[in-house]
């Protein structure tokens, strides 16, 4: 299998696009300003108690309060409160391996008993705000690296279920008990398999200066505010997914590339080669066709094999697929064996939908009805194994006797939902007939205000493929008359993005231009 990662980058929004042999798999869309990220680091204070929830709400600075709960302060709650107090009071680096700690917290406490209207606490995104909700919060501080998460206020060292070899992780164990400091805990990523101690041990090193910086802000700050950020979205995508079947990473803005690139020569020294800079006028998107396969997948109808389909439906409650078979040929092929066959690929298609559009909560899916038991596990088997690459963690239950599986996908950010439907061309959406022939000279209209009265010499106009093909036919096209009349700085390009009477100008940083 081979893996490309594309990056996006404009004004407004980061796009990052991961294919694996050419097909998309993941998709993340983000405001480029975003905040209230999953790995922030917040200093909050205690707005309310509910005593009958176990839990506080805390103000962070969203519109709405965070939510954190008894059992997401930690053992060490104590602390790390007693360690809030000195940094907010002392200058310079807190020594964390020197601090005396407190014992911890009873499991089965209250929330009353440690927390109080007003206090001030050290906090961290775990949960996105959702819907109606706001971010769900932890005490229980951690800072992820490749190899390694860094568990300030812990002493415990804990390894990877999915490093299965004893011999292997009781070595990794043993290392980095005797490397790490006290007060420090440590949780050993899958990635740190056969890695030598000189490499643990830098990024261990890094993670707990990256912590003492994140301390040292505390000095002066009064809540609610942003202590620290998670690294770069496309540095955080890259630590978490990163392997060597990484062929290409493209990316269409120089700083961020930069970034990249760095990241990939510390975590992967060699391999630096694969982060390539698009400087292309065309979109990256529309240039490796990511735009087509974006708007074939995020329907509420999403074909995928021979004629077959599912119908995707969300409530507030919880996701809803069905499988159907379409106008499927069943050639000679028995009812059963055809069912089994069609849900089969279904299987394939759904996990690869749960992680693209990063569908969280409850999902139930209605596969097309099988008898034999045989194949009623094959198929559980078969969705367990298409499940597999997926990071986040989820659980699959058998086909009950009405063919229904349930899977339960954990949510931490929400649900990805790209609108795929287009306005009439003719009406454009508003029910009534309009001048679509006057098209061009609405485009043109735009073109003169920016070149002609905005004094603009280097223009991209992006439309629709189709209304690129008719700008650029024949011989002494449109788009040439355009290019005489307002100059040759004028560039036309299509874009898969855009609705069919829908177009874009922008200048030659891909900035929006202005004409009011």
């Amino acid at each position: 299998m081979s893996a490309e990662l594309f990056v996006n980058v404009t004004p407004k929004e980061l796009s990052i696009a991961l294919l694996e042999d050419k097909r998309l798999v993941e998709l993340r869309k983000e405001e480029s300003n975003v905040q209230f990220a999953v790995g922030d680091i917040y200093l909050g204070k205690i707005k309310r108690i509910m005593p009958g929830l176990n839990a506080a709400f805390v103000d962070v600075g969203y519109e709405k309060d965070a939510f954190l709960h008894y059992h997401d302060l930690g053992p060490q709650f104590k602390t790390l409160h007693k360690y809030l107090n000195i940094a907010k009071a002392k200058k310079g680096v807190i020594a964390l391996h020197k601090l005396k700690p407190e014992s911890d917290i009873n499991k089965n406490g209250t929330i009353s008993d440690v927390l109080s209207p007003g206090q001030e606490i050290i906090v961290q995104i775990t949960k996105e705000p959702i819907s109606t909700k706001g971010p769900r919060l932890t005490s229980e501080i951690s800072i992820a690296g490749r190899n390694l998460i860094l568990m300030p206020f812990s002493d415990r060292v804990s390894v990877s279920q999915k490093i299965q070899k004893p011999e292997e992780r009781s070595r990794l164990k043993k290392l980095l008990q005797s490397v790490k400091p006290k007060n420090y805990g440590v949780i050993i990523r899958t990635v740190a398999e056969d890695k030598r101690v000189a490499e643990l041990d830098k990024e261990l090193r890094t993670l707990i200066k990256r912590w003492e910086e994140t301390a040292l802000k505390l000095k002066g700050t009064k809540a609610p505010q942003l202590v620290t950020g998670e690294i770069g979205r496309t540095t955080a995508f890259l630590r978490d997914l990163f392997n060597p079947t990484f062929q290409s990473i493209y990316i269409n803005n120089y700083d961020v590339y930069r970034e990249v690139s760095d990241y990939v020569e510390l975590i992967a020294p060699g391999k630096e080669k694969i982060v390539k800079f698009h400087n292309n006028k065309a979109p990256l998107f529309d240039q490796y066709g990511i735009e087509k396969q974006i708007k074939a997948s995020f329907g509420k109808t999403v074909s995928f094999k021979s004629g077959a389909y599912l119908i995707i439906e969300h409530t507030e409650a919880l996701h809803v697929i069905d499988v159907n078979s379409g106008n499927r040929s069943k050639s000679s092929a028995s009812q059963e064996t055809n069912a089994l066959e069609v849900n089969i690929h279904a299987a394939d298609e759904i996990a690869r939908q749960l992680r693209l559009r990063d569908m969280g909560g409850i999902i139930v899916v209605d596969f097309i009805d099988m008898q034999d038991q045989e194949h009623r596990q094959k198929l559980f088997e078969k969705m367990k194994e298409a499940m597999n690459p997926d990071r986040t963690k989820h659980n699959i239950l058998p086909l009950t006797k009405f063919g229904l599986m349930q899977i339960t996908r954990q949510r931490v950010r929400p649900e990805m939902h790209i609108e795929t439907s287009e306005n009439c061309p003719s009406c454009l959406g508003t029910g009534k007939t309009g001048p679509t022939i006057l098209f061009t000279e609405k485009i043109e209209d735009n073109i003169r205000i920016a070149m002609q009265e905005k004094k603009i010499k280097n223009l991209i106009l992006r439309v629709h493929p189709y209304i690129n093909a008719y700008l650029k036919k024949g011989l002494f096209s449109i788009a040439l008359k355009w290019k005489w009349k307002y100059g040759f700085g004028l560039s036309i390009q299509p874009s898969a993005s855009l609705t069919f009477m829908e177009f874009k100008i922008v200048d030659k940083e891909n900035k929006k231009v202005d004409l009011s």
